[in-house]
């Protein structure tokens, strides 16, 4: 495996706890999947907080950022049965990767903490 890029992102959760009572901000930034699992849990700012975190840190790891049709949206954090964080590669993902990167078999690799005031998020883009 060959690490292809980096990504760190760091959040402080008051700004999300002010955000998210927006749906506008709500339904532009995350799945409907993300939002419907965010019914269960009872610190949603922390929730949204490490999701957000995540989807700028997979962007840097791309080292592009938020460009060439990549939207927030497309990124979406899922989580095993153990709580384990992943990301979802969508056919448009996969597309964008391969694109940009000429290859076909990667994988992502994602961390996500908070803390009472912060949130953060680690991601490895690795060539398989």
């Amino acid at each position: 495996m060959k690490t292809i890029g980096i990504g760190v992102d760091i959040l402080d959760n008051v700004r999300i706890k002010k955000l998210i009572k927006n749906n506008v901000f709500l339904n532009k930034i995350f799945t409907k999947k993300e939002i419907i699992l965010s019914k269960k849990i009872n610190n949603k700012p922390a929730y949204f907080a490490k999701r957000f975190a995540a989807k700028e840190a997979f962007s840097k790891s791309l080292g592009s950022g938020f460009r060439n049709g990549l939207s927030f949206k497309d990124i979406s954090i899922v989580n095993d049965k153990l709580g384990k964080p992943s990301f979802y590669i969508s056919d448009k993902l996969k597309n964008i990767i391969k694109k940009k990167f000429k290859i076909k078999k990667f994988n992502f690799l994602l961390s996500i903490s908070d803390e009472k005031k912060y949130s953060l998020a680690f991601v490895i883009f690795q060539k398989l």
